[in-house]
This record gives structure tokens, sequence and C-alpha cells, in this order.
């Protein structure tokens, strides 16, 4: 898509949310006294008690949540903290929609972006599906009022109600995988990024984030040579991984190379996805990578003066996953303590504390691929070793 159209969607996604009453803001300050401006207490305190209810974890209590936040005093103010998340993902998507003649938007919540993908593509034939009949209400209401017939919106649950018919596309982002706090799957150990093909702990994956029976339901949804668009909670790579895998094995292929999404909840980055352009049944474009994605850490370098001074400065520290070929290659490295264990929740950990040429080091690595790597000079080894002390117990 040339860049002309590129800036004219962007200006169309600003419109379309400026309809549904959504506000861009720079500053959570900003945002937090418009939020206060706009909802009285009542409602505030209610929009407080739906977030509190969704933490909970259970699937009631986020059903509740979503029919809560549809309320159209409550939703513009919610939802504007997505604002971005919306520009990026709404693109991505209505980018790729163009030769499709019925599309599927799963977990489509109060359609927001779905009533933006009708009124783009006035040809295509869309069916939003929600849990959520609040949501789905406030759906319809402002599909109406922008007097949209090539949308409708219907509520149910896909994996035990399946809608007639095929689709020649399914959209599904954030819906598939709304277990934020599921791990996925583990490393073989604390010294490598690979994951064995483990038949059973995929299936436990699967089940316990219920990603399987959902996409089993989708792909019996898509015709012969359907397509998909997915962007789910999958940056970290353990559940990369696994979701790509869950992906592969119901023969779905890549059709571009997935992309990380990078946006901004007012204030907070989020780096999100990939985002997955994907093909029921055909020829294998692009492979799956399973390899950790490249990063902001740079090599140890000790002529380079540390960005902060001072006596507890680090002389480096690097949190990302190339930290471990940076230990690997510490001239005159030499462990004084180290300890491997098991962690509750089935992790392995590894911890070290040593010496190195330049100084002192502590490195930490475990099996869902967190790595780091703290130097600082002999002088900081006291603070180091209490560091150390502090993740082994």
């Amino acid at each position: 898509m040339p860049s002309a159209s590129k800036d004219e969607m962007r200006a169309k996604l600003h419109e379309h949310l400026a309809f549904w009453g959504l506000k861009r803001f720079d500053s959570d300050e900003a945002y937090f006294q418009w939020q206060r401006r706009s909802l009285p207490a009542e409602e505030l305190a209610l929009l407080h008690r739906s977030v509190e209810q969704k933490r909970q974890g259970t699937s009631a209590d986020e059903i509740a949540f979503y029919d809560a936040t549809a309320d159209p005093h409550i939703l513009p103010v919610l939802y504007s903290q997505r604002y971005e998340y919306y520009l990026a993902v709404g693109a991505l998507v209505a980018e790729r929609i163009g030769r499709a003649e019925s599309v599927l938007d799963f977990g489509c919540g109060t359609g927001i972006l779905t009533t933006f993908y009708a009124r783009r593509f006035p040809h295509v034939s869309f069916l939003g599906v929600d849990r959520s009949r609040e949501s789905l209400r406030r759906a319809e209401e402002q599909a109406g009022a922008l007097g949209l017939r090539n949308v409708r919106f219907e509520y149910g649950d896909i994996v035990e109600r399946r809608p007639p018919g095929t689709v020649d596309l399914v959209v599904a982002t954030h819906a598939l995988l709304q277990a934020e706090q599921d791990p996925g799957l583990p490393s073989r150990d604390w010294r490598t990024f690979e994951r064995d093909r483990d038949a059973a702990g995929q299936r436990r994956f699967e089940e316990r984030t219920g990603v399987g029976s959902r996409l089993d339901a989708l792909c019996l949804l898509l015709t012969a040579q359907g397509r998909m668009l997915v962007f789910e909670k999958t940056r970290q790579l353990s559940r990369r991984v696994a979701f790509q895998r869950a992906l592969a094995a119901r023969g779905l292929i890549q059709t571009e190379p997935c992309r990380p999404v990078r946006y901004s909840l007012v204030e907070e980055i989020a780096e999100d996805g990939p985002f997955y352009a994907l093909q029921k049944n055909g020829p294998s474009a692009v492979e799956w990578d399973e390899a950790p994605e490249p990063d902001d850490g740079v090599p140890f370098d000790p002529a380079v003066a540390p960005p902060i001074s001072g006596a507890e400065a680090p002389l480096y520290e690097n949190r990302f996953p190339s930290a471990q070929s940076v230990w690997q290659q510490l001239g005159g490295r030499i462990a004084v303590k180290e300890q491997t264990k098991s962690e509750a929740d089935g992790r392995q950990l590894h911890a070290e504390y040593g010496r190195c040429d330049t100084g002192r080091y502590l490195y930490c690595a475990n099996t869902f691929d967190r790595r780091q790597l703290v130097i600082v000079e002999p002088a900081g080894e006291a603070m180091l070793e209490t560091y150390y002390q502090e993740i082994v117990g």
C-alpha cells in the first residue's frame, strides 16, 4: 500500500475513534484528569471494581468486566487508553482485508475495530462474535448509528457453538490467548533458548490457555484457502514458540514474516505480538522462527565508561537474551558462587557470582528466557554478592 494510502488509513482511523468518543493523550496526568472530569464518582468506582474483578482471572469475572465497561459513559474513558493500539492493529488488519468476501472478527468486543473495517470495505460481509452481551449490544447500536448494512454481531462461545457456513478471513486480536500470566513452554535448560518437541507439554499449554480448542473451531470455519490475521500477547519467547507450534499444527502457514508491534498505552510502552498473517493449506512461504528476536543489548567493552558514574554504578548491564553470549565471552571468568535450582512454578533458575578480568559479575538465567548480566568494579563486590544471595534465597 503506498504511503498516501497509509496516511489516509490513519486519518480514517482517527475519525472513526473520534466517533466512538475516544481521545488521544500524551501523558497519564492529562488522561486521568479527563477521566475524573468525564465520570461521576459512582461510575468511576464501578470502573475500578470492574478492573479488579477482571484481575481475579475467572471467565465469569472477565465477561463481567466487559459487560460493565461497555456502558456508553465508561467505554470511551476506558478504551482511550488503547488509542494507539487501535491505530496500530486497525491499520495492519485493514491493509490485508482486500480480497476477502466474508470476515469473522473473533472476540470483537464492542466492535470498535469491526465497525471500522465494515466502513472501509462495504463490499465485504463482517461477523463479530463475542461472549459479552453488553459489548455486542453496544456494537449493534454503533453499527446502526453508522448506517452499516454489511456487519452483524453474534453472542456465543466459538468452541461450543460455531456460526454456520465458512468465511474467507478470520481476525483475532487479543482474543485467542488471554491467559497473560501463563509462561508458555520452558527451554531444555537454563543454557539454551531451544525447546524440545514435547507433545505432552504443548498439549497442556493449549488446554490450560484454551488456545487449542479456539484454533480448532476457527480453522473449521475457514474456507479451504482461508486466511487468518492474528495478534496476541506472545512477545515473550516461551509463549511465542508454544503459540506458533499451535498454529503450525493446524496447517496454518505464514504468508509474510511476523512482526512485533510497538504502541503506547498513554505513557506506558507496550511491545506485543507478533502480528501474524496466515493461510490455511498452502505452500510454506515463511519458516517459523523460534530464536530470540534481535535485542538492544550491546557487547561489553571495558574501555567504554558506564553511562552513570558513581561507586555503585555498574560497568555494564544487559537484561536481554544477548546477555548470555556476553557472559560466555567474559575474559578470565571464574565462578565464585553458583547455584541451579527448580522454582515453585517448575522453571529452572541459574545464578552465578564471580570474577572476570574487568571486575566482578553476576549472571542469572532461567528456562523461561530470562537473562541478566551485571559487571561492576571490584569495589562493588559486596553489593553484587548481596544481590546474588537475594536471588538464590
